[in-house]
């Protein structure tokens, strides 16, 4: 019998997308939370499964993934009884996972710049411009996200829930500590509304 996998995870993090895809697939497995504020994530004992040292990153019987998008893709193969994704349809699957890829390589980029200016640039006045700038780059994200990716459907991919509206309902929970009143895209509003009454984000508490 196959072991159950087992999420590394942190709050407020981009893993928190991963989370609720399992929850939503209703899957059995081990939930283990680190503390950045202890910086577990550099521990010794993580760094050994998941050397990037951070979240999240999922233990199964095979070997260890990372990478939000591809995890999410995972559980949505791995349960499709759950019907996380449009797996047989090409198009529509290759059309998450450029909304899910957006999120990961422009959208999360852009905020890092805020928490994390010091992996750009060294000199603290320079980190001060780089922070300064991160109001501007996610509206600018969002602003494509609302205008682009999204419709009058309640989901990212129309009238089927996937994974991809975890992922966007974690991001755009960032925008706050960002500057940037999520008010400002109704479309997005209106979304993590309709995410926030969902049994799978309730367990979050």
């Amino acid at each position: 019998m196959a072991t159950e996998p087992t999420l590394y995870y942190a709050p407020g993090t981009c893993a928190q997308a991963v989370l609720i895809a399992l929850y939503e697939a209703d899957a059995a497995f081990t939930l283990k939370t680190l503390s950045f504020a202890n910086n577990e994530q550099r521990s010794p004992e993580y760094l050994a499964i998941n050397p990037k040292g951070r979240v999240p990153a999922l233990v199964t019987s095979r070997g260890v993934l990372t990478e939000a998008p591809a995890l999410l893709l995972y559980v949505a193969q791995t349960y499709p009884q759950a019907k996380l994704a449009p797996l047989d349809d090409p198009f529509a699957l290759a059309h998450m996972q450029d909304f899910n890829n957006y999120l990961s390589s422009t959208a999360h980029v852009a905020h890092a710049h805020r928490p994390r200016a010091s992996r750009w640039v060294d000199d603290e006045s320079a980190q001060a411009a780089v922070r300064a700038k991160v109001p501007q780059n996610m509206r600018e994200c969002f602003g494509l996200i609302e205008n682009h990716y999204l419709s009058d459907k309640p989901w990212v991919m129309g009238d089927q829930f996937t994974v991809a509206d975890g992922y966007l309902y974690t991001v755009a929970a960032w925008l706050q500590g960002d500057g940037v009143d999520i008010a400002e895209f109704p479309r997005v509003a209106a979304h993590a509304e309709r995410m926030r009454a969902r049994p799978s984000v309730r367990k979050l508490g």
